[in-house]
């Protein structure tokens, strides 16, 4: 065992000496050592209900002769972090997470590892660190909240909060439901409720098998979650007498089979980011043509909100991850996973008990998967759109470009009624290193929706969309606009068009005008000069690689 090199031995005998002062029993000495990595914090909805699965995972992983050592992971909370400059810290958070768990587990020598998660970054960074490592693990992501209800009305946090602020500024909606609205938008621990990223992200990493079945739908106040998490903690043991490593599970047809769940679902577009971050400490290799490739073959069956009316709870009580890879059968790869079940063998167990929620894929919802892949003059390197979102109309939009440098400037803009119908907002210096951090523009997009702009107008960014943004907003631009990408010399009224179904976003500009461009106008300077988010926008690649760290960094 790993472990042995910290407890055996007439050598190790301090270093017993040490692990005795924790309390435990010498007979645990001679057992697997196993890490809970838990980010359990009283600041985020989604992980203040931790401390009971620490529990019966501990259980878990006691019952089957194994010792448990809980360790804490930072988290970070996007929907609170957003529209202010905490969000510049949400991605980079990701790398923080990822070290965490390498130091942590390979400083102390654990044997195997359970990743207690839930939100955002805080489930792929974990994941990132986990593969680093090459040991056993299991993840148990939380779990989703219930649907908020206003009387009958059923509520989620970004249709109900972000986009009525919007509609709270046009007058559509009044000060009594707003204050109503706000109070019971969350009425429970857990995730928000809609397929947004942390939702996404727990269910691809139950596809990609890293994760026991059923995990990345189950409430989190539901005994079943429980359960799962007891169930972890017993089987994360037998995964370290067996050998059976994270880069045994996660492998190229395992993202593959990530990736077209993600289609099938409409996720995220986070998910672009965290999957290539993933499968590059996986040393698999994963581009974006990948995921455009998978979206051009996957039907979109399930339309959960932000882009249609159902809810986390619905997916699961319509038989979750394991009835919609049920449904995609014939087009998924039959990979290991944690449970000892092959992915073929989940599926065909799984039933699925509600045909809308999860369609067959003769009836889809549409014809492609949720993402696609953007390219063109603006984006030579690629930019993230989700379609599965974008009503039909604004497919193909063609437009007039009101330029910001920064999230507040377009926020103002917006709130202040200065975009009009045929404008394309443009968003840069938002990217991964001009943020720095590659912010969410969930508060600007959620305002349009609200004001009743997503049919009339476009978004473009070098920064990043939650999960919860819909209507026609292009993310990822890559090359950023502080690296020199064609975004950074754009200026008010150019002409963009958008084509999604074409995959293409092009400026209308000449070679010439271009030139000239590049060799009048500046790039701006950094905006931060010092501390963590300073050594981050020097060490970190583009959104198109993931936006993981420089090679030697």
């Amino acid at each position: 065992m790993r472990s042995d090199k910290a407890k055996k031995g007439l050598e190790r005998m301090p270093n017993r000496a040490l692990l005795y002062g924790t309390g435990i029993h010498p007979s645990h000495i001679r057992r697997p050592f196993i890490g809970i990595a838990s980010s359990f914090t009283d600041l985020i909805p989604g992980h203040i209900n931790m401390r009971n699965f620490e529990r019966y995972i501990e259980r878990g992983i006691e019952n089957s002769n194994g010792t448990p050592f809980i360790f804490g992971v930072p988290g970070i909370c996007d929907g609170i972090a957003m529209g202010h400059s905490g969000m510049k810290y949400s991605l980079p958070s990701r790398e923080l997470i990822a070290d965490t768990i390498e130091t942590v587990a390979n400083s102390n020598r654990i044997d195997g590892l359970i990743l207690l998660t839930n939100c955002d970054k805080i489930t792929p960074g974990m994941i990132m660190g986990a593969l680093r490592l090459d040991i056993p693990t299991i993840v148990v992501t939380a779990g989703p909240m219930l649907a908020g209800h206003l009387g009958k009305k059923r509520l989620s946090l970004v249709r109900d909060t972000f986009e009525a602020v919007g509609k709270f500024k046009t007058g559509n909606l009044k000060e009594a439901e707003r204050k109503k609205m706000e109070i019971s938008a969350c009425p429970s621990c857990g995730s928000c409720q809609g397929l947004y990223t942390a939702n996404t992200m727990a269910c691809l990493t139950e596809a990609m098998g890293l994760s026991l079945p059923y995990c990345g739908t189950a409430p989190a106040v539901l005994n079943e979650k429980t359960r799962i998490a007891y169930e972890s903690g017993q089987r994360i043991v037998s995964l370290v007498k067996q050998k059976i490593t994270a880069k045994k599970i996660v492998t190229k047809n395992s993202l593959e089979n990530a990736i077209r769940l993600d289609m099938a679902l409409g996720g995220s577009t986070n998910t672009v980011l965290h999957l290539m971050a993933i499968a590059a400490e996986a040393e698999v290799d994963l581009s974006l043509a990948d995921f455009d490739k998978i979206s051009q073959t996957t039907p979109h069956i399930s339309n959960l909100r932000p882009g249609g009316e159902s809810f986390m709870e619905d997916l699961h009580i319509a038989g979750g991850v394991p009835a919609v890879l049920k449904r995609l059968a014939t087009k998924i790869n039959n990979t290991k996973t944690v449970s000892g079940k092959l992915t073929l063998k989940i599926a065909e167990e799984a039933t699925i008990f509600d045909n809308d929620i999860i369609r067959p894929l003769n009836k889809a919802y549409h014809k492609k998967g949720g993402i696609a892949i953007l390219r063109g003059n603006l984006a030579p390197e690629g930019a993230v759109v989700k379609q599965s979102a974008v009503d039909s109309d604004m497919l193909a939009f063609t437009g007039s470009a009101k330029i910001f440098n920064s999230e507040e400037e377009a926020m103002k803009a917006i709130i202040g009624k200065k975009i009009k119908k045929g404008d394309v907002v443009v968003i840069r210096y938002e990217g991964p290193s001009g943020g720095p951090g590659m912010r969410e523009m969930l508060s600007p997009t959620s305002s349009i929706v609200g004001m009743g702009l997503h049919k009339q107008v476009a978004l473009i960014t070098d920064g990043r969309f939650s999960g919860g943004t819909r209507g026609p907003c292009i993310g990822h631009i890559s090359p950023e606009a502080a690296s020199g990408g064609l975004i950074a010399y754009l200026a008010d009224g150019d002409e963009i068009t958008i084509n999604i179904p074409k995959r293409k976003i092009n400026v209308k500009l000449s070679t010439s005008q271009i030139k000239q461009r590049k060799s009048k106008m500046k790039l701006l300077p950094p905006k931060i000069k010092s501390g963590y988010l300073y050594r981050y926008s020097k060490s970190v690649e583009s959104a198109s690689l993931g936006a993981i760290y420089k090679k030697g960094r």
